[in-house]
């Protein structure tokens, strides 16, 4: 098999020590069942224009340009030339500015992944040098690089053979949890309820592995797919009665408690804890805009 094609290639440096690396994007959408626009009467693919929001004539590719809305529906044009004056200088290097505890990172600031391999064999002896020292502390390096024209700060850490680099979001790109928080009650729990959600929490206990992950929308999209190229009738699933009986919060979590079976085992909720599902999901739908965007 053909080696993937690299994102970015660059050098890696830390202090003095540099040596030439190449980035791979480390996920992937290639396998996601994907739908394209078509024309219902001629079965063919639809094509997207760009179009004038006031006379709605088809704008032509030289005469699209780029703006910043200064207020509302005025814009001030940016020419590719005064792009380019604040462009980041370095753009082929990823400069290491110091280490930190990897526990001390918010994962909230985790962006996208890229796997850090050596470019060639003369930098192979660095590449180690500084994987395996970083291996020996336990700690992320921080680093700055800059990809699409922007900077951004990139954290790495051993991975196998070699980096495991995910850009970090800058405080400006995080909302702030208090506006999502602030609002939620502190209600008086008894103890003997922690402790039952807690033995509930021990009966699930197991440990994170990736391939026990199943897309099941994936699954079924597939499967409608090649019902749908075959010919074959596509029927609605049928929608169950959502019950309307409740019980107490106690009652749930003892019910939830015998049920419990093994860790990771896929059971049935009772009925009562289904029901205040359906009713946190009713409310969540009604509950104020600013609460419900959250990414």
């Amino acid at each position: 098999m053909a080696p993937p094609r690299a994102y970015w290639k660059g050098s890696l440096k830390l202090s003095l020590v540099t040596c030439p690396v190449v980035l791979y994007p480390a996920s992937t959408s290639v396998d996601k069942t994907k739908f394209h626009m078509i024309n219902r009467d001629t079965g063919n693919r639809l094509k997207q224009q760009m179009v004038d929001a006031e006379t709605g004539d088809v704008v032509k590719k030289d005469q699209k340009a780029r703006g910043y809305e200064v207020s509302k529906g005025s814009f001030i044009e940016i020419e590719k030339e005064e792009l380019e004056s604040v462009q980041i200088e370095s753009t082929h290097t990823i400069d290491i500015d110091s280490f930190v505890p990897r526990d001390e990172i918010d994962k909230r600031f985790l962006n996208n992944p890229y796997y850090i391999a050596p470019d060639g064999k003369a930098g192979v002896d660095a590449f180690a040098v500084i994987r395996d020292a970083m291996k020996d502390k336990d700690r992320v390096a921080l680093a700055r690089i800059v990809l699409t024209n922007r900077e951004h700060v990139i954290a790495i850490e051993p991975l196998g053979k070699g980096l495991l680099g995910i850009t970090l979001r800058y405080p400006y790109e995080m909302r702030d949890e208090d506006d999502y928080f602030d609002g939620i009650k502190t209600p008086k729990i008894s103890k003997d309820m922690i402790e039952l959600a807690s033995h509930i929490l021990d009966s699930k206990a197991a440990h994170f592995d990736a391939s026990q992950f199943k897309d099941d929308y994936e699954t079924a999209l597939k499967s409608l797919v090649k019902r749908k190229a075959a010919g074959k009738p596509i029927k609605a699933p049928k929608v169950e009665e959502k019950p309307d009986n409740v019980v107490s919060l106690m009652d749930a979590l003892q019910a939830s408690l015998k049920g419990g079976g093994k860790a990771g085992a896929k059971t049935k909720a009772p009925a009562a804890r289904r029901a205040t599902s359906a009713r946190s999901a009713k409310k969540a739908r009604h509950a104020p805009a600013r609460h419900r965007k959250a990414g």
